[in-house]
């Protein structure tokens, strides 16, 4: 058998095999014609071959009343160098079966000639329409149907009914359909990410693109088409390119073929023919996952209809939205923007918006994506710091961040937000190590960071270096050095202060530091350990630097991590944390307090009950306003206070508690200083907040019961299982005290859970630093026993149970 490449003879006036074969080579020769154009000429070339074979077939058996129908790619006029004609002769059922296998043959052998692959049936309309109702691929072809020569209104007919039947049976259709999608996304992977990528079965490849059109053909959902056809296209001149590369009809991109085919689409290599691949599919993917979720909100809307007529008569419920934060509402199992929202007058509203859909678990709205795009205001520079807690809280929420950043990614938004994000966008890691491409790795890492962040001292930092660590990845030399610019330019961009931003810029550069000298030097040698202290500095970078470690070997793969390399690495860090505490700075005693603090707490003493003040901080980068409480030493102070603001959805961003004692005065004072921000909508009034606070500590408000009712009534949603609650005994920190440290999920009542816990064990606070940071709450808290003395070790060790089980 001869193929059509090796056909060189005859002339393009010549219907017979050779005159094809030899058009079709010269087409696919033409340097000037490539793309759609080729692709619709070649489909056009061959549409005129095989209607000259089919009215000479026609003649020879006499048969009437039939048509040669192309579908699926040739349906749709698409034919790749190497692609298979699928065709259908339909026939009315009159001809006698011999003449009907006889005009056939004469069309699919000089098709088999040439050595092309054929998909071929012979059925009647309903033979057709009944093929299609059992088999789901059967009836995607038929919606592609074209006729290429006979009777057209043979297909006119099946073609409406065809349609018709889809749309009729959507309900049963779609879902299986989107079965059959996720069976082959498990099969072929996800095109984006594949080094060797099946450019027409893989998650976001041909394959999906042509079930969008499916989709949409339904009329129950349609896809986003902004860049969806450019998208398509991309991948169709890819696969074009690969077959005449090979010469076969291959749609796998291996990776020995890569430099060829970039030279055959013109461009620079093989790592910039992937990232175009990437890109193409991420823009399918993402309207595959907008789609889909249309679809099955479309579907359950239609399936609770009847319920809401029997029980609302004709009238049409609006759904419900619920609040998650300021601006961001959940509406239908989306996260959408509120009805107030003004995306022109709030530029920190994207992060927001993003930050609250992933710590709920939900998607985000389309429309409510695209309209922050179009509408919201770049952020100052530096950023305020609700921005940098708002991106905190989005890298913290574990794997819903990754559907969440995608959507905002898709939109531009995340290039707009951190411009050095363009240049790992889709850019492919040729170490087969490697799962992920770059941009993807690093919101995985934050996503495996989150899991961590009980472990270390500033999560906001782990979960930064996260994101930021292989930043330098596109540009010359070695990364870490370039990243190590990146990632201090992007911190003082995001809001972070000088030595934050010397500490984010220390983790990106010796991010490898750790895995490497674990499992390539000698720890027994001095000098390893030394060289290792030196470069990171201080013991809490070095205790961030670890859990980055890890968070980056398990977002890598799973041949980068192992209970091994991890043994080593956690030996590597005690011997430098050793070091390191032999140089390390004793940690100092709570500030003097200031002037305002002692007015308030004379003013306390004097009048005996609670005294407040609630203003706007002076500092540009504060997040929410100051507000001081003092109060006459008595139990239950600091679970009342946080009660009472947890009540006023006041979300807590830091505080600080100290017992103060004045000079010619009887007793103490509890000096509480708060940092707090509106969960959403105005401030509660100071004095609304004194009221429930003297209602608080005389017993005659039930904080823990009011709490519970709210929890009840609008239970907050979150995406994933966030990581327990931590308590610990820190030692050596102070000898006035035993200090604890608690890390843990931010939530409301946290605070106020923590000092029922203390009371209950029957400490006292002696002072209280609470600090939030993004989704996670890090609170130090010094406590002493009834004599005013710091608790034995044992007596510490079981109030840290205590108090963790209480938080679980």
């Amino acid at each position: 058998m001869t193929s059509v490449e090796e056909t060189t003879d005859g002339n393009t006036a010549d219907s017979g095999p050779s005159g094809y074969a030899a058009a079709r080579l010269r087409l696919l020769q033409e340097e000037s014609r490539s793309g759609p154009s080729r692709r619709s000429a070649l489909a056009a070339l061959t549409d005129d071959w095989l209607k000259a074979l089919f009215a000479t077939a026609v003649q020879e058996t006499g048969v009437r009343g039939a048509a040669l129908v192309a579908v699926g790619g040739y349906g749709r006029a698409e034919l790749s160098p190497r692609s298979d004609l699928d065709l259908v002769l339909l026939h009315d059922g009159k001809a006698a079966p011999r003449a009907l296998s006889a005009l056939a043959d004469r069309l699919w052998y000089p098709v088999w000639d040439l050595g092309l692959a054929l998909d071929h049936s012979v059925r009647t309309p309903g033979e057709a329409r009944k093929t299609a109702a059992e088999d789901l691929k059967v009836h995607l072809g038929l919606l592609d149907a074209r006729p290429v020569a006979g009777d057209v209104g043979l297909l006119a007919g099946l073609r409406t009914s065809v349609l018709a039947d889809w749309r009729n049976h959507a309900a049963k259709r779609l879902p299986e359909l989107h079965s059959l999608c996720r069976e082959r996304a498990e099969r072929a992977g996800e095109l984006r990410f594949l080094l060797e990528p099946d450019l027409k079965e893989a998650r976001g490849g041909l394959r999906d693109a042509t079930v969008l059109r499916a989709v949409a053909a339904s009329w129950l959902a349609d896809a986003p088409r902004e860049g969806l056809a450019d998208a398509r296209r991309r991948l169709l001149d890819a696969r074009d390119a690969l077959h005449l590369v090979t010469g076969r009809a291959t749609d796998r991109l291996s990776l020995q073929e890569q430099t060829a085919v970039a030279a055959q689409l013109g461009l620079l290599d093989a790592d910039a023919l992937l990232r175009e691949v990437y890109e193409a599919a991420r823009v399918v993917s993402y309207a595959g996952d907008v789609t889909w979720r249309e679809v099955g909100r479309v579907l359950r809307a239609r399936a609770a209809r009847p319920r809401l007529r029997g029980l609302l008569g004709t009238r049409s419920a609006a759904p419900e939205r619920a609040p998650l934060a300021e601006g961001v509402v959940e509406s239908d199992g989306e996260a959408v923007l509120a009805l107030a929202a003004r995306p022109d007058r709030d530029p920190v509203l994207p992060l927001r918006f993003g930050a609250a859909a992933a710590q709920a678990g939900l998607p985000v709205s389309l429309h409510a994506v695209r309209r922050l795009a179009a509408q919201a205001k770049p952020l100052p520079v530096p950023w305020p710091a609700e921005a940098r807690e708002q991106l905190l809280t989005l890298l913290g929420a574990g794997e819903p961040t990754v559907a969440v950043w995608e959507a905002l990614e898709a939109e531009g938004i995340i290039t707009r937000l951190l411009p050095d994000w363009e240049r790992v966008r889709c850019r492919p890691q040729r170490n087969p190590v490697h799962t992920w491409t770059v941009d993807r790795h690093l919101v995985e890492t934050a996503v495996r960071a989150s899991e961590l962040t009980r472990r270390v001292g500033r999560p906001d930092l782990l979960l930064m270096a996260a994101l930021l660590h292989d930043i330098g990845k596109g540009w010359p030399g070695d990364h870490s050095v370039a990243g190590e610019t990146i990632a201090r330019d992007v911190a003082l961009r995001v809001g972070f202060d000088a030595q934050d931003v010397a500490v984010l810029g220390a983790l990106v550069r010796h991010h490898l530091l750790l895995i490497d000298t674990a499992t390539r030097r000698d720890l027994d040698d001095p000098a390893t350990v030394k060289a290792v202290a030196e470069a990171v500095g201080t013991p809490g970078t070095l205790e961030i630097l670890h859990a980055l470690t890890e968070a980056d070997a398990l977002a890598t793969g799973p041949a980068a991590w192992s209970a091994w390399r991890g043994s080593l690495v956690a030996d590597l860090v005690a011997r430098v944390a050793a070091v390191l505490r032999g140089a390390a700075p004793a940690a100092g005693e709570p500030e003097i307090p200031t002037t305002e603090q002692e007015r308030l707490a004379v003013e306390a003493l004097r009048t005996g009950e609670p005294v407040l003040s609630l203003h706007a901080r002076q500092e540009e980068d504060a997040v929410g306003v100051e507000l001081v409480v003092a109060v006459p030493d008595q139990p239950g102070v600091l679970p009342a206070v946080a009660g009472v603001l947890a009540l006023h959805r006041l979300t807590v961003r830091a505080a600080d508690l100290r017992s103060m004692e004045l000079p010619d005065q009887l007793g103490e004072v509890l000096v509480l200083r708060w940092r707090v921000a509106a969960e959403y909508g105005s401030l509660p009034q100071a004095a609304r907040l004194r009221t429930d606070l003297v209602r608080a500590l005389d017993g005659t408000l039930d904080v823990p019961a009011k709490l519970a009712d709210r929890e009840a009534a609008y239970p907050r949603r979150r995406g994933v299982v966030p990581p327990p609650p931590r308590v610990t005994v820190v030692p050596e920190v102070s000898s006035l005290a035993t200090v604890l440290e608690v890390r843990a999920p931010d939530a409301v009542g946290l605070l106020h859970r923590i000092g029922r816990a203390l009371e209950s064990s029957g400490v006292r606070v002696r002072s209280a630093h609470v600090s939030t940071l993004g989704a996670n709450a890090v609170d130090t808290v010094y406590v002493v026993d009834a004599d005013g003395k710091p608790l034995a070790a044992p007596a510490a060790a079981a109030l840290a149970v205590s108090v963790e089980s209480a938080l679980t």
